[in-house]
């Protein structure tokens, strides 16, 4: 039996690689659409933004040409396209979507959930991605990398970053604090683990496994973390608890002269604490991937601050992990089509 499978990629989550995939998983049983959104060239939207689509959140893709994509497909496989309760009732084919991302913030799970719609997704999708550019982004801040660029660019030798008073520390005379201990988490300590510091880990729903623990690498809580740290690398998700944890009080408890780093999401972060912290000169530098409102608005203070090194919110964006989600996806699919219990059901 042939299953209709509707491939809706974008211009990052290429849906010719999904197709690929699911061809080389399940071979001649399914019959594919493909369609391409515009994102990133074009922005993702909000639920709360469009009536119908509450509690939706980061999608793109306008329901009733998202519902015509879609069609008489029994399967769905998306990064971004939304999926309503209204959507869902004028899709009774569908069966199972596929999310690659790492929570399907598209998708309204309750309404899923009640008609029976099976939905997977990717968690860990970018791990080795986010891990890796966090260590270029601990390096960049500390080392004076980005500094050092800005004002050659503008035609400045900054022979004084050879002073003592500016010169960065090495990893492997610091001590680094992981806040979060999921999948991102974990790769980070594996590769600080090359650079010989000390490693602190905070997360209180997870327990470092013994064998992850030793000489260089301890489990504590969040204060003693962010007490002890020279340096302090987020990786928590964002929840009720979590929203906004990195507050005032969170950034007077770190060490004078210590440094902040940013990878995991924006709402964690109370960034006008942070301004703060760093404008008094408690902090001596952030590194910031991600925040609280993207894109982020043209005249926000930190933008210029001379302390603040900022990416656009790309520390995922590798092939890597476009090739892994795919082959997850298809893996998905597959199990599916013969009737076996999903590896990462939502």
């Amino acid at each position: 039996m042939i299953r209709n499978v509707s491939i809706i990629g974008d211009r990052f989550m290429l849906p010719w690689m999904f197709d690929d995939a699911l061809r080389e998983a399940c071979g001649r049983r399914v019959a594919t659409r493909l369609h391409e959104l515009a994102w990133p060239d074009e922005p993702m939207e909000h639920g709360y933004r469009v009536p119908g689509m509450d509690g939706l959140k980061e999608y793109m893709g306008v329901p009733d040409d998202i519902v015509a994509r879609v069609g008489e497909a029994e399967i769905l496989v998306t990064h971004l396209a939304p999926l309503s309760a209204s959507m869902m009732e004028r899709l009774p084919a569908l069966k199972c979507v596929a999310v690659s991302r790492g929570g399907p913030v598209n998708i309204d799970m309750a309404a899923a959930r009640a008609r029976g719609i099976r939905v997977v997704n990717t968690p860990g999708r970018n791990a080795s991605a986010v891990a890796e550019f966090t260590i270029g982004a601990i390096l960049a801040l500390t080392r004076n990398i980005v500094r050092g660029h800005d004002a050659l660019r503008q035609g400045v030798w900054r022979g004084d970053l050879y002073r003592a008073d500016e010169a960065g520390m090495e990893l492997c005379d610091m001590t680094v604090g992981v806040i979060g201990y999921g999948n991102i988490g974990a790769s980070v300590v594996r590769l600080l683990r090359a650079f010989d510091c000390r490693i602190l880990v905070a997360d209180p729903l997870v327990a470092v496994p013994p064998g992850d623990i030793d000489d260089k690498v301890r489990q504590v809580d969040v204060d003693a973390l962010l007490e002890q740290s020279d340096l302090v690398t987020l990786h928590a998700r964002v929840t009720s608890q979590t929203e906004g944890f990195m507050n005032e009080g969170a950034f007077a408890r770190m060490k004078r002269g210590a440094w902040f780093v940013n990878t995991a999401r924006g709402p964690l972060v109370d960034y006008d604490a942070l301004a703060h912290a760093l404008d008094s000169g408690h902090l001596r530098g952030a590194m910031l991937e991600t925040f609280a409102v993207e894109p982020v608005p043209e005249d926000w203070p930190l933008l210029s601050h001379p302390g603040v090194v900022l990416t656009p919110h790309i520390a995922g964006a590798s092939i890597k992990t476009v090739r892994d989600a795919a082959t997850r996806m298809a893996e998905e699919v597959r199990r599916y089509i013969d009737g076996e219990p999903p590896l990462n059901p939502c």
